[in-house]
């Protein structure tokens, strides 16, 4: 049936029936041979019946068309028990989460319910009274949590894609195990109506997929606003951007990085930096140490109160049901009292505050997915300690509501993929994706598990990051030329070259120094197509870059043949009274360039 998405789909349009998809599942589920995988399998019987009903109706919008799916046991899906991997909790959901139904909609299939670290806490997967799920890599490493099952389903290719939850990591550190993608959205983007809460105010779920433009659909598709979820937000459809030309990248300082003693990891890290260079990206070290606080919050401050609010009808009456790990870090809640609560609020106020002048410098932060792999040896000698080093650059994400996605990105001498994982604020999500989307496509690794290679990335129009607007150069500042510099300073970035619609002709200037051309706008009959550049400021820097336009220039809309448009400069019809036409260049570039 093939192992991504797009594979699924191409072969259903082919012809092959939607149940011979069910059965190749089940078989593949059968041979992988891992009894701690599910918490519960649909009956084979019931995914055919789906598959049938979704076959007769056709696939007429349903982008999901038969595509199976597996569903972490803490998001309800009908006719399937709910357990957060804890069988005294367990209750029947009398219909499907938010998401799950969307996704359902969209003509997916859900096979099962996959193991985790009990109520979703924990990023070392081994922390469930159901066993510890298999990595998909090699059987002596820990899988990762908590999301464990989902992002192992996916690693093995039992099924292209999962849903995890995402609270401190859980959708990312599995990721980095399994060597797949860990998309984790912004907060809000994606309902939790239907999903167990670990941290309500600080959770999401997540979706595992072999590459981005997979992880990316799911994520299209999931997304919607949901007046009965309170945390949910009204976002702009999710659109995946191409990654930019230039781009400026935050690495933490080096010697503020860790690896805990794993030469290979930081290693790992350094060739993923450099790959990042060769994909355009300028690198910006910055100050860690405000997100490494913000982390530290996390479960030294009171959020840990959130999953004793969650779990407080069973920890408070049955305390022996829970792991016990899981237990002991759920009670630490009793410590913290409302003071302590409203201090730690106003910490990372602080810290927030702090943290976001670092995004003035760079558009995107990549850090290591994880500081480095464990096995389940090591963990289970050292459950707490490890398990707090795996979140390292995962815990502070949620807390400062940013949005993030892990990819494979490279490979490391003992076999194992490295991940890197981009960072980015509230709404970030498709331009994070469309550069992590070169990033495993340069990473040369296979997907999961399969062997497989990953496809280069489909192309998408490339997007201004949230935040910044897009502006139109066409002369002395395109890459290169003399006032290129005043948008460099600025901030902006590159993101991708264009040309307008034919409804402009260019003139040269007399008497600019530098030399400065003047773009008018005509009738189709008179213009031609101009080439330009269309770079991204932020706010503050497009209104002082506009302020500093001389007359006889002027701002205003600029229309382009790949569909967009954007502001940039356009001249008034008395100032080309006498100066030279240069449009039969169709650039500004050609004509200096001729001289």
């Amino acid at each position: 049936m093939g192992f991504t998405i797009q594979s699924v789909l191409a072969a259903h349009a082919a012809g092959k029936k939607l149940t011979d998809t069910i059965e190749e599942t089940y078989a593949r589920i059968a041979a992988h041979d891992d009894p701690a995988l599910f918490i519960a399998l649909r009956p084979k019987a019931e995914a055919l019946a789906l598959a049938v009903s979704i076959q007769a109706a056709g696939p007429e919008a349903k982008p999901l068309f038969g595509v199976p799916f597996v569903v972490k046991d803490n998001i309800d899906v009908a006719g399937l028990p709910t357990t957060a991997a804890c069988p005294a909790f367990e209750y029947q959901p009398e219909r499907s989460a938010f998401v799950v139904e969307r996704l359902e909609r969209a003509g997916a299939i859900v096979i099962g319910k996959t193991n985790l670290d009990q109520f979703a806490t924990g990023l070392v997967g081994v922390r469930s009274p159901y066993g510890v799920p298999r990595n998909a890599l090699r059987a002596d490493l820990i899988p990762g949590g908590s999301s464990s099952g989902s992002a192992t389903a996916v690693g093995a290719g039992l099924t292209p894609f999962s849903l995890g939850t995402d609270t401190a990591g859980s959708g990312r550190v599995p990721a980095a195990l399994n060597g797949v993608v860990g998309l984790k959205p912004t907060l809000g983007a994606l309902s939790m109506t239907g999903v167990a809460p670990a941290c309500r105010t600080l959770d999401t779920v997540s979706i595992f997929a072999l590459d981005v433009a997979d992880a990316f659909l799911v994520y299209q598709i999931a997304a919607g606003f949901d007046a009965a979820d309170p945390w949910s937000r009204a976002f702009a459809a999710p659109a995946l951007s191409a990654a930019p030309k230039h781009f400026r990248v935050g690495v933490p300082r080096a010697s503020q990085l860790k690896f805990f003693d794993d030469g290979e990891a930081q290693a790992a890290f350094e060739r993923d930096i450099a790959a990042l260079v060769s994909l355009g990206a300028k690198i910006v070290e910055f100050d860690m140490e405000p997100f490494y606080a913000v982390a530290r919050l996390l479960y030294e401050g009171p959020w840990v109160a959130e999953r004793y609010a969650a779990t407080m009808p069973l920890i408070e009456t049955n305390p022996g049901a829970l792991h016990p790990v899981t237990r002991a870090i759920i009670e630490g809640a009793r410590k913290h009292d409302a003071v302590a609560a409203f201090q730690a609020t106003y910490k990372l106020a602080a810290l927030r505050r702090q943290s976001a002048a670092v995004w003035a410098a760079f558009e995107i932060m990549a850090v290591p997915t994880m500081p480095r792999p464990y096995t389940i040896a090591e963990v289970e000698a050292d459950p707490i300690a490890l398990n707090s080093n795996l979140g390292t650059y995962t815990n502070f994400v949620n807390l400062l509501d940013l949005s993030a996605i892990a990819a494979p990105s490279g490979m490391r001498a003992d076999g194992l993929p490295s991940s890197l994982t981009l960072i980015g604020p509230a709404g970030a999500d498709g331009f994070l994706a469309g550069v992590a989307a070169q990033v495993q496509a340069h990473s040369g690794v296979t997907m999961g598990a399969t062997g497989l290679a990953v496809e280069a990335p489909a192309s998408a129009p490339m997007q201004a990051p949230p935040g910044r607007i897009e502006i139109a150069a066409v002369g002395a500042h395109l890459s290169g030329l003399p006032l290129n510099r005043e948008l460099v300073e600025l901030g902006g970035i590159l993101l991708r070259e264009v040309e307008t619609v034919p409804s402009y002709r260019l003139y040269a200037l007399p008497g600019a120094v530098p030399a400065k051309p003047g773009l008018l706008r005509v009738t189709p009959e008179e213009g031609v197509s101009i080439k330009a550049e269309i770079w991204a400021l932020d706010a503050k820097a497009f209104g002082a870059f506009v302020a500093a336009i001389p007359s006889p220039l002027g701002i205003g809309t600029l229309s382009f043949t790949d569909g967009t448009s954007a502001k940039g400069f356009l001249v008034e019809a008395e100032a080309v009274k006498g100066a030279k036409d240069v449009t039969q260049f169709g650039g500004w570039r050609a004509y200096i360039g001729s001289l």
